[in-house]
Protein backbone atom coordinates (compact mmCIF):
# COMPACT_ATOMS: atom_id res chain seq x y z
CA UNK A 1 0.00 0.00 0.00
CA UNK A 2 3.04 2.38 0.31
CA UNK A 3 4.16 2.22 -2.99
CA UNK A 4 0.47 3.22 -4.20
CA UNK A 5 -0.02 5.88 -1.67
CA UNK A 6 3.61 7.43 -3.31
CA UNK A 7 2.79 7.02 -6.82
CA UNK A 8 -0.69 8.29 -6.29
CA UNK A 9 0.75 11.30 -3.99
CA UNK A 10 3.53 11.73 -7.28
CA UNK A 11 0.78 11.26 -10.24
CA UNK A 12 -1.22 13.96 -8.13
CA UNK A 13 1.95 16.57 -7.66
CA UNK A 14 2.56 16.42 -11.54
CA UNK A 15 -1.08 16.79 -12.54
CA UNK A 16 -1.15 20.09 -9.98
CA UNK A 17 2.03 21.44 -11.10
CA UNK A 18 1.01 20.81 -15.30
CA UNK A 19 -2.34 22.40 -15.16
CA UNK A 20 -1.25 25.21 -12.21
CA UNK A 21 0.51 27.94 -14.58
CA UNK A 22 3.98 29.43 -12.36
CA UNK A 23 2.82 32.35 -10.87
CA UNK A 24 4.81 34.74 -12.96
CA UNK A 25 3.54 33.55 -16.50
CA UNK A 26 0.74 34.86 -16.17
CA UNK A 27 1.74 38.34 -14.93
CA UNK A 28 1.38 41.34 -17.57
CA UNK A 29 3.13 44.59 -17.47
CA UNK A 30 1.24 47.85 -16.75
CA UNK A 31 2.16 51.18 -17.30
CA UNK A 32 0.11 53.84 -15.65
CA UNK A 33 0.86 57.48 -16.91
CA UNK A 34 1.12 59.72 -13.69
CA UNK A 35 1.59 62.74 -15.87
CA UNK A 36 3.83 65.32 -14.71
CA UNK A 37 5.07 65.31 -11.52
CA UNK A 38 5.81 68.58 -10.04
CA UNK A 39 9.26 68.28 -7.85
CA UNK A 40 8.52 68.99 -4.60
CA UNK A 41 11.95 70.06 -3.32
CA UNK A 42 11.58 73.23 -5.52
CA UNK A 43 7.82 73.86 -4.07
CA UNK A 44 7.26 76.56 -1.26
CA UNK A 45 5.51 74.53 1.12
CA UNK A 46 4.83 73.74 5.15
CA UNK A 47 6.93 71.49 6.75
CA UNK A 48 6.89 69.08 9.09
CA UNK A 49 6.25 70.28 12.72
CA UNK A 50 5.45 73.53 12.24
CA UNK A 51 2.50 75.21 13.96
CA UNK A 52 -0.74 76.35 12.58
CA UNK A 53 0.00 80.22 13.47
CA UNK A 54 3.22 79.50 11.71
CA UNK A 55 1.77 78.23 8.44
CA UNK A 56 -1.02 81.17 8.91
CA UNK A 57 1.63 83.71 9.74
CA UNK A 58 3.80 82.65 6.28
CA UNK A 59 0.94 81.37 3.68
CA UNK A 60 -2.67 83.30 5.23
CA UNK A 61 -5.43 82.16 5.48
CA UNK A 62 -6.13 78.55 3.60
CA UNK A 63 -8.68 78.61 0.59
CA UNK A 64 -10.52 76.07 2.89
CA UNK A 65 -10.12 74.00 5.86
CA UNK A 66 -11.57 70.19 6.70
CA UNK A 67 -12.18 69.97 10.41
CA UNK A 68 -10.28 67.55 12.72
CA UNK A 69 -11.39 64.02 12.35
CA UNK A 70 -10.17 60.88 13.97
CA UNK A 71 -8.26 60.08 17.01
CA UNK A 72 -5.65 61.57 16.95
CA UNK A 73 -7.71 64.67 15.21
CA UNK A 74 -6.06 65.46 11.75
CA UNK A 75 -7.31 68.08 10.09
CA UNK A 76 -6.74 69.54 6.25
CA UNK A 77 -5.71 73.16 5.44
CA UNK A 78 -6.54 74.01 1.77
CA UNK A 79 -4.33 76.26 -0.41
CA UNK A 80 -4.22 76.89 -4.12
CA UNK A 81 -1.20 74.63 -4.42
CA UNK A 82 -0.73 72.41 -1.79
CA UNK A 83 -2.77 71.00 1.27
CA UNK A 84 -1.51 70.70 4.78
CA UNK A 85 -2.27 68.05 7.15
CA UNK A 86 -2.26 68.58 11.12
CA UNK A 87 -2.58 66.53 13.84
CA UNK A 88 -3.93 68.36 16.65
CA UNK A 89 -1.64 72.26 16.20
CA UNK A 90 1.56 70.52 13.93
CA UNK A 91 1.83 69.81 10.58
CA UNK A 92 2.43 66.21 9.81
CA UNK A 93 2.39 66.24 5.85
CA UNK A 94 1.86 68.66 2.73
CA UNK A 95 0.73 67.71 -0.31
CA UNK A 96 0.94 69.54 -3.66
CA UNK A 97 -2.51 69.36 -5.58
CA UNK A 98 -3.06 68.14 -8.89
CA UNK A 99 -3.19 71.30 -11.32
CA UNK A 100 -5.31 70.69 -14.93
Amino acid sequence: MTIKRALAGTLATALFLTLVPASGALAEDLRVPVGSQADRSQQNMPSMGMTQASVQSAWGQPDSIDTAVGQPPISQWHYGKFVVYFEKNRVIHSVLTRQR
